[in-house]
């Protein structure tokens, strides 16, 4: 992940970054945001996303918006890498530097503990 634009340089308004999914990488667990859109933008590769009910395959220039509260998860299900722009409105660059901790272990942590890192940052299971 590289982070483009974060709280500290927005006033807190978005962040932006850009992420490099690796082939058959894993996907968040589904979740929905309580008070952040969020907004992809497929530079690279093909992303699945899942959008409530939803499946959508998303190629290079494909644009998915998540509005807040609406379920959804994401990830790179084919055999080449992928890379993609990530909006959240508001910022929420400091979950991922929480979760970049969370998983520099050499055990990934278990699926309740990176929930409890979710909730924490307004995010609820979808």
């Amino acid at each position: 992940m590289w982070f483009k634009a974060t709280a500290s340089t927005t006033g807190g308004r978005f962040s932006l970054m850009e992420r490099t999914l690796l082939p058959g990488g894993r996907m968040p667990p589904a979740h929905r945001h309580t008070g952040n859109d969020e907004a992809y933008f497929v530079l690279d590769g093909v992303v699945e996303f899942q959008v409530s009910d939803e499946v959508l395959a998303g190629g290079r220039g494909s644009f998915v918006l998540v509005p807040a509260g609406q379920g959804h998860t994401f990830g790179n299900t084919s055999t080449e890498p992928a890379r993609l722009l990530i909006l959240h409105s508001p910022a929420l660059d400091g979950y991922f530097a929480e979760l970049e901790h969370l998983w520099s272990s050499q055990v990934p942590p278990d699926r309740d503990t990176e929930l409890s890192l979710m909730r924490r940052h307004g995010m609820e299971p979808a």
